[in-house]
């Protein structure tokens, strides 16, 4: 572990990426620890910054990788140069050998790449952070990618989750940072981190969200051939369409970027409250454009090896909240965050929801290109820390899609309007969720265990009837028990009574004859203390 945090250091020295900290806005004392760092005794080289960011993650492996493509996203936080470069990481991270590829396919398989394939193409098609594809043909004339997981790369996911655990361990130990619940998010992004590495739950999650977009024109997703799909190798139809960050493709095409970049806001709604499984890997090495009919583009979605779910409560508390974004009704932001238990069930509504006024009024109505989810969301965050708002883990992978998504509708169609293209569609919705036609799906839904369930109905009306008649009983059982140790107990007390007053009576009895003479020869005060302490004692 200690060897890959040199790892770590060493590769963050080396490519120099104390440089791109922006100095400014350090604190004095950080800065002049900077400026005496011995990493300034280190060339620079002739390598652009972003470049030698793009190279460091590429060093570090998947986990880092996988944090730049998120970046890469985010056009209103990077500089161009930086952005472009970490671009690449979404298919350009540099390939392993193609025999440790073939040799894989076949240990995989059971069978060498000619009883497999008609054909197999060496070079990767595409390369990423977890696996690499190539090319291929079926024997029956299917033209297919062959996807294939990179040997070893469990063993450093490991070892930089556990280095990953061990800083969030620390953080938690922060009563600033406890809120935001760092153990719990790094084991929920273990989870699907490491189920990106069973191609056999992609290819189910492939084939889920295929079943789900079944003749859309929104989406089309690839056909998994599970004849030749294993836990490290996965074969799907081959796709042919146009990279979503290909603008000049796009635009020299024809393609409605506007009407793509609309269909693309309602994809994520549809997955999410629909169908309550979405795609959460959604950057743009994942997603291409169907150009066939510029004016009706549709999306082709690959690798959907991250997908998220939320439960019933937390869609109907997400689409409520939204659509009290869309309605500026902070109030029932407020109440809605207090009734589900995101905040302390002792915060004031009315002074949350003053507080989500002062982060979102400045934003809402306005088109995308004026809106950053990022800069909100850090505003939420920052305002959220005199509330006690805790970070909700099941709603992590929704809030990087979202990020996705804004990267890549302002990447399309700057102009979109993300709220007016939202808000009609969760309306419906929750007017289907909750009207007549809601209902009627909901008992449908539950038809088989109520016609399960209704023969036993009597049964169990008795066994409750049964249930209720003996807790009753109990409950008079103990009502006497109380009452008969209450009596008990003040027997008891006027049995001590008695028993002090008679032996008082009895020591003074034996004691008389010198208390007499003792109390002649008192003055009044000394009789009259002695007369009080007598009767302190007979008290109780």
């Amino acid at each position: 572990m200690s060897l890959r945090l040199f790892k770590i250091l060493w590769v963050i020295a080396r490519h120099r990426l104390d440089t791109l900290i922006p100095m400014e806005r350090l604190p004095l004392w950080l800065r002049t620890l900077l400026w005496f760092s011995p990493l300034r005794l280190m060339p620079v080289g002739k390598r652009t910054r972003g470049e030698r960011l793009r190279l460091a993650l590429e060093a570090l492996g998947p986990i880092f990788i996988k944090f730049g493509q998120m970046l890469s996203t985010r056009r209103d936080l990077l500089p161009d140069d930086i952005a472009n470069e970490l671009r690449r990481l979404q298919d350009q991270v540099p390939p392993f050998p193609a025999d440790l590829a073939a040799a894989r396919v076949e240990k995989e398989l059971e069978m060498s790449l000619e009883e497999a394939f008609a054909a197999f193409e060496q070079t990767p098609l595409a390369s990423a952070s977890i696996a690499q594809v190539h090319s291929a043909r079926l024997h029956t004339g299917e033209e297919v990618v062959v996807k294939i997981i990179r040997p070893g790369i469990d063993r450093i996911m490991r070892q930089d989750m556990t280095l990953m655990y061990q800083v969030a361990r620390l953080f938690a130990k922060i009563p600033e940072a406890r809120r935001l619940r760092p153990v719990e998010v790094i084991r929920d992004y273990e989870a699907t981190l490491f189920d990106e590495l069973d191609l056999y739950k992609e290819a189910a999650n492939t084939s889920q969200l295929k079943r789900n977009f079944k003749d859309s024109p929104l989406l089309f997703v690839p056909t998994i051939y599970w004849p030749f799909t294993r836990r490290h190798v996965m074969v799907q139809e081959r796709i042919r369409g146009v990279p979503v960050a290909d603008m000049e493709t796009l635009i020299s095409q024809g393609v409605n970027l506007k009407k793509l970049a609309e269909r693309g806001v309602e994809l994520f709604f549809t997955q999410v409250f629909r169908d309550n499984f979405f795609h959460a890997d959604m950057h743009p090495g994942n997603i291409f454009v169907n150009c066939d009919n510029p004016e009706d583009p549709q999306y082709i979605a690959i690798d959907c090896g991250i997908v998220g779910s939320l439960t019933r409560e937390d869609q109907d508390y997400l689409a409520r909240n939204l659509l009290a974004f869309f309605h500026q009704d902070y109030y029932e932001v407020a109440a809605l965050h207090i009734e589900s238990g995101w905040v302390g069930e002792n915060t004031r509504a009315n002074e949350f929801a003053a507080a989500i006024r002062t982060v979102c009024e400045p934003i809402l109505e306005k088109p995308l290109k004026d809106i950053s989810f990022g800069q909100v969301l850090l505003g939420l965050f920052q305002t959220a820390r005199r509330f006690n708002m805790e970070v909700q883990p099941q709603l992590v992978l929704l809030q990087k899609t979202l990020l996705n998504i804004e990267g890549l509708g302002r990447q399309l169609y700057p102009e979109l309007d993300l709220w007016s293209t939202a808000k009609p569609y969760l309306e419906q919705w929750m007017k289907e969720r909750a009207g007549v036609s809601g209902l009627w799906e909901s008992l449908k839904r539950q038809a088989p265990e109520l016609s399960h369930q209704l023969p036993e109905l009597p049964v169990l009306a008795h066994q409750a009837l049964t249930r209720m008649e003996i807790e009753h009983r109990q409950r008079h059982q103990q009502v006497d028990a109380i009452h008969h140790m209450q009596r008990h107990m003040t027997r008891q007390g006027k049995r001590h009574y008695r028993l002090r007053i008679g032996l008082l009576l009895v020591a003074i009895a034996l004691a008389w004859q010198p208390l007499s003479g003792w109390a002649s020869a008192q003055e009044w005060p000394v009789l009259a203390g002695a007369g009080l302490g007598l009767l302190l004692l007979l008290w109780q």
